[in-house]
This record gives structure tokens, sequence and C-alpha cells, in this order.
């Protein structure tokens, strides 16, 4: 109990980043590409990385060098640092053609996502799971898209974007749970990185002067999202079960709305309000266990 207690934290403390990554990741759209703004902020997460494990293994630092070379923490990295980078660039993508709250509640999809991904490896949700994830779904609707019925091209990206987030939760829980939480966010933000590296290449024009007007939302979703966010994420799933895991998950979508309200201002209206209470609700009703029928 205690151990999944701590798993929630860590995921809590997830959610509260990334509720306000979308607006980074808007802002630096405006002076960047999609995958320039994707490889460096992968990058600024491996450079913040780097140095602060270092500093937690300071009195084992004899080992630092040797926890490297283990081959299951490159291999869950580099398909974890995939399914993120494939993930990660779509939901760029589409945020040139899309609003902030439409791409938050298709994105936040993979939790429909991730049972379903379950289910064809021989996992069964419970019967509160369901209704946590049906609970979810709605609120995140009301939250995000209330009155939005027109279907772009860039949806269809970002459903694509919700499947890849959902492979990368479920990769995280299969392949990461005895594995250095840090480190394998550390090679996963690399992988990415290093993808999105390439398509800026051949695909964009990037200049270090429209690097560096957009340094604040760079700053904020590297070091804040994939630096920290990303590792608490990881952290968070060695103790959490991958269904309960996405439905905190999916907090996010509250969080933004929030900051929306403190932060900028924003008005919430009556269906927003409703939307933050049933993801709320989903999220506590994922965290009463229910035993399986045999």
């Amino acid at each position: 109990m205690k151990n999944k207690l701590i798993g929630n934290v860590y995921l809590i403390i997830a959610v509260l980043i990334w509720g306000s990554t979308f607006i980074a990741q808007s802002v630096g759209m405006d002076s960047i590409g999609p995958f320039t703004f994707l490889a460096v902020r992968c990058f600024l997460a491996v450079a913040f990385l780097l140095p602060v494990i270092a500093l937690f293994e300071w009195k084992e630092r004899k080992h630092y060098f040797r926890k490297w070379k283990d081959k299951k923490l490159w291999i869950a990295g580099f398909f974890c640092g995939l399914s993120l980078f494939v993930a990660s660039a779509l939901q760029q993508i589409s945020l040139v053609d899309t609003d902030a709250g439409k791409a938050g509640f298709l994105t936040s999809l993979y939790v429909v996502l991730v049972p379903v991904i379950g289910l064809f490896l021989g996992k069964k949700p419970t019967g509160n799971m369901v209704i946590s994830i049906l609970l979810a779904v709605a609120g995140l609707y009301l939250l995000s898209c209330t009155g939005l019925t027109a279907i772009r091209p860039s949806d269809l990206l970002l459903l694509g974007s919700a499947l890849s987030f959902a492979v990368q939760i479920t990769l995280v829980e299969r392949l990461g749970k005895d594995l250095d939480g840090l480190r394998l966010n550390t090679i996963q933000c690399l992988v990415a990185g290093l993808l999105a590296s390439v398509f800026m290449v051949f695909v964009e024009e990037p200049t270090v002067a429209a690097v560096l007007s957009c340094y604040i939302p760079l700053l904020y979703a590297g070091i804040l999202s994939n630096g920290i966010a990303y590792s608490m994420q990881v952290l968070g799933q060695q103790y959490v079960e991958s269904n309960t895991a996405s439905i905190i998950m999916s907090m996010e979508g509250v969080v933004a709305a929030v900051c929306g309200w403190l932060i900028l201002q924003e008005q919430m209206t009556s269906w927003e309000l409703l939307g933050c209470g049933l993801v709320l609700t989903a999220v506590i009703l994922s965290q009463i266990p229910l035993k399986r029928k045999k």
C-alpha cells in the first residue's frame, strides 16, 4: 500500500507539470518547427538528467559508469524512446492546426487505449477500472472540447499520438519495472532527440536565433516536462499498474484548466467544472481495489 501511494505521488507530480506543457509547446511553435522543438527539448532533458543522476550517486560514483552498461536498460530505453518520439512528434505537428484543448482531449484517449493493449497481452481490467475509464473520457470531453464537432486531418495525428503514448505507457510498465528510472528516462529522451534531429535536418531549416527566441518554452518543456515529469512517470509506474497510471495521468486536462483559471484568469463553464469532477471521480474510483472473479 505504501509503495502504491509513492507511485501515485510520482504520477501526480508528472501531471501537475504536464498540465501546462501544451501552452509551452504552442508558444514554441511560433518560432521553430515541431521536430526542432522536440529535438531541443529532449537534449535539454538529457543534459539536465546526467548531472542529476551523478549528484544522487555521488557516494557510489565508482559504479556510475558501470550502471550505464546494463543491456536491458538500453533495450528498454530504445523502445520507450521510439514510441515517445512518434507520440510527441505527432502531437507537436498537430498543434499547428488545432487548439490546445482539443489536442489535450484526443491525446488523453490513451486512457482507453492502454487497457485495450492490455487485453491483447492477456490483462483484463476490473469492473471499477472500466467505469473509471468511461468517466475519465466523458470528463475530458466536457473539459476540453464541448461544442467542437468538426474533424480535421490533425485530429487523426492526435489519435496516432494517443496510441503511441499508450504503447509507451505499456512499455514502461513491461520493461522498466526493475530498472533505474532516471537512467531509463535519460535514454528514452536521447533516442527521441536523435530521431527528431534526423527529421529536423531533412524537413526543417532551424537557426540558432530562432531557437534562442523561444528558450523559455524550450526550457520548460525540456527540463520540467521531459526531464522531471517523464522521470516521475517511469518511477511511478514501478509501483502503479498501467491502467491506473493512465487514469491518473489523464488529470493533466484538469490541471491545465485550473492553471488557466488561476494564472490566466480564464472563466470555467459549468460543463468544464462537471468535466473536472468526472475525471477526479474516475481517479478516486480507480484507487479502490476490487478482487477479480476466479
